[in-house]
């Protein structure tokens, strides 16, 4: 199974992916590389955050050992992490890095799953955070069709796509949602698409006409929305559990 792992510069995604793996999980265990190998690659002391995927490389390709408990029991999923510099989703670096590019796309063309990191947008934060450092809610719409296009064009055999905005520390009470869309295969909470129709209503209202082109352009698709911060382990887990539900064989 391949599930390629990607985003904007400046998403938290190589941050989420390490946090993963702490051992204080819930549903979902990185069996293999461990947290400790993980955070010492990717996370940097001195700023206090992850490290930058080096905009040199077309893909970063790392491998997690993932199990997840699913009411049917545990299920292993190999994940291919293909970790993307953010430069790589720049017209100018693909026209400078034809090879880079088209290697890229022949390890997309492959995938079943798809995972999209998102940043906030402005008019969704929490008061007090500088809104200076994200786009406006038509910037970040506008921004999304190109991810439309990328989808549409370029990921035939996508089968699960799933789009989650990030950092939602910053612009919700992550334990009040992390209450109403926890996961827990023994009891009667949200079921999949529940959980879609609240995240997509409250929070990917102004892209909702994209995600459903993304939806009816590729038979069997089906693309799901999720919030996610790495302060809440309900939510970091969230979109893994629903990808290992769907796709562990």
């Amino acid at each position: 199974m391949g599930i390629i792992y990607i985003g904007d510069r400046a998403t938290g995604k190589t941050h989420l992916a390490m946090e993963l793996a702490n051992p204080k999980s819930h549903y979902v265990k990185v069996c293999h590389p461990d947290y400790e190998y993980l955070k010492a690659l990717l996370y940097d002391d001195s700023v206090g955050g992850t490290k930058a995927t080096d905009a040199d490389k077309e893909v970063d390709a790392r491998y997690l050992d993932i199990q997840v408990k699913l009411p049917t029991g545990f299920k292993q999923v190999t994940v291919d992490w293909v970790d993307t510099p953010g430069e790589i989703w720049r017209k100018t670096w693909q026209l400078d890095n034809p090879g880079k590019w088209k290697s890229f796309l022949e390890t997309v063309r492959k995938s079943e799953g798809i995972l999209l990191i998102l940043p906030p947008y402005r008019e969704l934060l929490n008061q007090g955070v500088n809104a200076e450092e994200f786009m406006t809610q038509q910037q970040w719409s506008n921004r999304f069709n190109r991810w439309v296009e990328f989808f549409r064009q370029d990921c035939p055999k996508a089968r699960h796509i799933v789009v989650c905005i990030n950092k939602a520390d910053l612009f919700c009470d992550i334990n009040q949602e992390a209450l109403k869309l926890t996961y827990n295969p023994n009891s009667a909470q949200f079921n999949w698409h529940q959980r879609n129709s609240y995240v997509l209503q409250k929070y990917f209202s102004s892209i909702q006409t994209q995600l459903e082109q993304i939806n009816k352009s590729i038979s069997g698709l089906s693309v799901r929305c999720f919030i996610t911060t790495i302060y809440n382990r309900s939510l970091l887990e969230l979109p893994w559990i629903y990808l290992g539900a769907f796709l562990a064989k």
